[in-house]
């Protein structure tokens, strides 16, 4: 009997929902801490980027409109689909970073359950970014926070899944969409988290993965003029002062890159760097000694 030839896989890029080729036909090789091979990733292209981007608005109104009870089912689902999956991401976590099978389950069991954690945080995150504000007159004056929109998020380098995980589920949490440009030398546990977003109820569009050359694909994600804000995360100085200098051009937010250690637990700084506030004055009609004419 012959041996049998192993089915190697074959990654793909997740926009709007599907599992397309790179626009360019270019892919990649990605190896592990060794420079053994590991698979031949997409490298997208500045087309893919708009591709994504258009994906990516497309789908802001259904999900910011959504119930934020809603949007933490969906979270929730995310992290049963890799808990189902945990041993795949436990093997290509390990691969990714060089790490033993213990420390990059580790890595795969934080990842989980920081996706229930932003879960459990989208239908109180406006209890404490939103509020009534006391005023000198005959008006209620309240504040409410509603998502920016979409936010191109260039995921962290070193930490090919927690890091990833880390600045994903914070943005969507909120209501926005989400272009991701994975860690561009370990992007495949990235890639195989759209198979999971793709069979976790999370709609098409919300969140769209791109693997690459950060430094080629970021720079039309900072200068497009539909994105509304980018999460500079995963990128250098240099790299960054490049990309806010485009951000600036339809005033973008901008997360700068910091020092964080993506397995300390999460505050909300992810989650009100991508917000915006509205305030909304409403008279109260005459006040006098009987009270309010209402």
């Amino acid at each position: 009997m012959s041996d049998r030839l192993a089915v190697f896989k074959t990654y793909k890029l997740f926009v709007g929902g599907k599992f397309p080729r790179s626009e360019s036909g270019r892919v990649y090789e990605v190896t592990d801490s060794k420079g053994n091979w590991l698979a031949n990733a997409p490298q997208s292209s500045r087309k893919d980027a708009r591709d994504a981007v258009v994906a990516a608005r497309k789908a802001v109104g259904g999900w910011s409109g959504a119930t934020a009870y809603n949007r933490g089912q969906v979270l929730y689902r995310v992290a049963e689909m890799l808990e189902g999956r945990r041993d795949q991401f436990v093997a290509e976590v390990a691969d990714a970073e060089g790490l033993s099978k213990a420390k990059a389950a580790a890595q795969v069991d934080a990842a989980i359950d920081r996706w229930v954690w932003y879960a459990g945080w989208t239908d109180k995150i406006g209890q404490i970014t939103g509020a009534t504000n006391p005023v000198a007159g005959p008006y209620f004056n309240v504040s409410s926070t509603e998502p920016t929109g979409v936010v191109a998020v260039l995921a962290p380098q070193e930490s090919s899944f927690l890091g990833l995980v880390s600045v994903i589920a914070p943005a969507i949490a909120t209501g926005n969409t989400v272009v991701v440009v994975a860690s561009e030398k370990a992007p495949l546990p990235a890639l195989s988290l759209g198979e999971v977003l793709a069979t976790s109820d999370v709609p098409g569009g919300v969140v769209n993965v791109l693997s690459g050359r950060t430094a080629e694909i970021a720079p039309s994600l900072a200068a497009h003029q539909d994105v509304n804000a980018i999460d500079l995360a995963g990128a250098d100085a240099a790299l960054a002062t490049e990309l806010e200098i485009a951000a600036a051009d339809n005033l973008k937010r901008v997360l700068r890159p910091q020092a964080v250690d993506w397995a300390a637990t999460p505050g909300t700084e992810r989650m009100t760097a991508f917000l915006e506030t509205r305030t909304v004055w409403h008279p109260t009609g005459s006040l006098g000694a009987g009270g309010s004419s209402y």
